[in-house]
C-alpha cells in the first residue's frame, strides 16, 4: 500500500496476514491519545480507505498499571472524554473502555482483533507499553503495525545511543532537515470519506462496555470504586487534546517572549507547562513545532549551514524559541533515543562508566543527612528549598524544570547509596509527576547521576566527579521567594 507516512515510522509487530474479509480496521490508541498530528491514526485511516472498511478506535484504561492513582487516571480520562467528543461527529467508532477491576479488560483486544482486517497501534518506547505490545503481537491474528509519532526525528533514524546532548544535537543538525517535510496531518480525518461502521458485536460490548457516550455526558466519572491509589489526588490541571492546545497558545502568547531569560526562575512561571500533555500523547511535538515556527515566521532557509552542536543559533529564530526547541527537540528526543535503543534505559548500569566509577569510589562517604523514603516523600527534610520542590510535586504533579535538578542532586546527597537515590527518585517522580514514567523524565533523573554529562571538578564527597548543586547556590542564583511562600510546609 502506498503511504505518505515515512516507512521509518512503520514497523510490523508480527507476521500475521491482513484479512480483507474483516469487518473494520482497528486503531489501538495507547501512547498517542489524540486525534491531531497523529501518524498512527493517519496510518489507520490509510488502511481503512485502502480496504474500504470502517475504522474503530480503541482507547482503553487499565487499572493495574504501575503507580495507578486518581491523579494519573483523572488526567487520562480527561483525554478520553475529549476524544469521545471530538470523534462523535466523525464516521469513526470510538471505543472507550475503562477497566473496573484488575484483569477485567483481558481479552478485549484479541476479541476486537479477531473481527479486524488489520490493527494499527502506537510505537511508544517506555514504561510498560513495549512489553504490553510484545505480548499482544503474539495473540493478534492479523497484521499488527506499530507507528512512531513520538518526535520530529523518527526513532529508527538514529542507529546508536547518543551519550551527550552535544553529539545528539550535531546529529540532529545534520539529519533532521530531511524530515521537516514529513509531518503528520493536523486532522487525519478531514476529507477521509470513511465508510460508516455497523454496530460492534453485541457480545463484545456486553462483556467490555463502551464508555464513550458516558464520557461525553460526564467527562469526570467517579474514581472511588476503582482499585487504584486514592492517596495521590487529582490535580487541577485538566488533561486532553483541547486543554493541551489551549496551554500551548497561552505559552506562545504570554510566556514565550521571556522564556530564555526567566524559565529558570521559579517565581516567574515562565515554563511551557506542556510536558504532561506530551507524556500522555495529548499533544504532538509536531504541533508545538508548527505553531512555534509559524509565530517566528520561520522557513528552512534560516537554518545555519554548519552542524556545530551548539545549543542556539542553528534554527535561526529568536533566543526564546531557540531555547524551547533545544528542550523540545534535543533533550526530549535524546531520552527517546535511549529508551528506544536500550530496554534497560531505567537501570543504574546504563550510567556512563566514569559516573559509576566515581560514585562507587565515594559510596562509603559519610552523609551529613540520611532520609528515608517516607521522610523525603513527605517533604520532611531540614532544607526549606528542597521541601518546597517536593511539596510542588505532591500538590501539583509537577516539578519546576530547574528545581527538578536540585531535587535529584539532594536526594543523591541524602541517600545511603547512589542506587538507593535512583530508586527514590524514580518512585517519587513516577508516583506523583504527571509527566513521569516518560523517556524525558528518566533523562532528568539519570542526569542527576551523570548521564549525558561529563566529569566535573573539584572532586567532592559523595558526588565524586558528578556535577554538584546546592540549595545555597540555588538561593543566590534564582528568584524563588514567592515559590517558597507558595509551597511552604503546612
Amino acid at each position: 500500500m502506498d503511504s505518505r507516512i515515512p516507512l521509518l515510522r512503520i514497523e510490523d509487530c508480527n507476521e500475521a496476514p491482513t484479512d480483507a474479509g474483516g469487518d473494520y480496521v482497528l486503531y489501538w490508541m495507547t501512547g498517542f491519545r489524540r486525534v491531531a498530528f497523529n501518524f498512527s491514526l493517519e496510518r489507520a485511516v490509510e488502511w481503512a480507505r485502502e480496504l474500504d472498511k470502517p475504522l474503530v478506535v480503541l482507547e482503553a484504561l487499565r487499572c493495574d498499571y504501575p503507580w495507578a492513582s486518581d491523579r494519573l487516571h483523572r488526567f487520562v480520562l480527561d483525554g478520553m472524554a475529549a476524544n469521545a467528543r471530538r470523534l462523535n461527529e466523525t464516521p469513526v467508532t470510538y471505543y472507550a473502555y475503562i477497566e473496573g477491576r484488575r484483569g477485567d479488560g483481558r481479552g478485549l483486544l484479541e476479541a476486537l482483533a479477531a473481527r479486524a482486517s488489520v490493527v494499527v497501534t502506537d510505537d511508544y518506547p517506555a514504561f510498560f507499553l513495549p512489553r504490553m505490545l510484545a505480548a499482544a503481537a503474539a495473540r493478534v491474528p492479523v497484521t499488527l503495525e506499530k507507528v512512531d509519532s513520538n518526535g520530529l526525528l523518527p526513532l529508527r533514524a538514529a542507529e546508536r545511543v547518543f551519550e551527550t546532548a552535544y553529539s545528539f544535537r550535531r546529529f540532529l543538525q545534520k539529519n533532521l532537515p530531511e524530515h521537516f517535510s514529513q509531518v503528520p496531518r493536523p486532522d487525519p480525518l478531514q476529507g477521509a470519506a470513511l465508510r460508516r461502521p455497523e454496530a460492534l458485536p453485541a457480545e463484545i460490548v456486553a462483556r467490555w462496555p463502551n464508555s464513550a457516550s458516558a464520557l461525553r455526558a460526564d467527562p469526570q466519572p467517579s474514581l472511588g470504586q476503582l482499585p487504584i491509589d486514592h492517596d495521590v489526588p487529582a490535580t487541577e490541571l485538566v488533561g486532553g487534546e483541547a486543554a493541551a492546545t489551549a496551554a500551548l497558545q497561552r505559552f506562545l502568547n504570554q510566556r514565550l517572549a521571556g522564556y530564555a531569560e526567566e524559565r529558570n526562575h521559579p517565581d516567574e512561571s515562565a515554563t511551557s507547562g506542556l510536558s504532561p500533555y506530551l507524556h500522555f500523547g495529548h499533544i504532538s511535538s509536531h504541533q508545538i513545532f508548527a505553531e512555534l515556527m509559524e509565530k517566528e515566521d520561520w522557513d528552512t532557509d534560516r537554518l545555519a549551514g554548519e552542524a556545530s552542536g551548539k545549543r542556539s543559533g542553528w534554527w535561526g529564530v529568536g533566543e526564546s524559541a531557540e531555547a524551547l526547541l533545544d528542550q523540545l527537540v534535543t533533550w526530549r528526543e535524546l531520552g527517546f533515543n535511549m529508551s528506544a535503543r536500550r530496554a534497560d534505559y531505567d537501570r543504574y548500569q546504563t550510567l556512563p562508566d566514569w559516573a559509576q566509577k566515581t560514585l562507587a569510589e565515594h559510596a562509603g562517604d559519610r552523609r551529613p543527612h540520611v532520609y528515608t523514603l517516607e521522610e523525603l516523600e513527605g517533604a520532611a527534610t531540614h532544607d526549606r528549598i528542597w521541601n518546597a520542590a517536593q511539596t510542588e510535586l505532591l500538590r501539583e504533579g509537577r516539578l519546576h524544570n530547574y528545581m527538578r535538578m536540585l531535587w535529584g542532586k539532594k536526594i543523591l546527597e541524602w541517600s545511603p547509596t547512589p542506587q538507593d537515590a535512583l530508586r527514590v527518585m524514580v518512585e517519587l517522580n513516577n508516583k506523583y509527576a504527571l509527566d513521569g514514567r516518560d523517556p524525558n523524565s528518566y533523562s532528568g533523573i539519570f542526569w542527576c547521576l551523570g548521564r549525558y554529562d561529563r566529569p566535573w571538578g573539584p572532586e567532592r564527597p559523595i558526588f565524586g566527579k558528578i556535577r554538584y548543586m546546592s540549595s545555597e547556590n540555588t538561593a543566590r542564583k534564582l528568584r524563588l521567594s514567592a515559590y517558597l511562600e507558595r509551597y511552604a510546609a503546612p
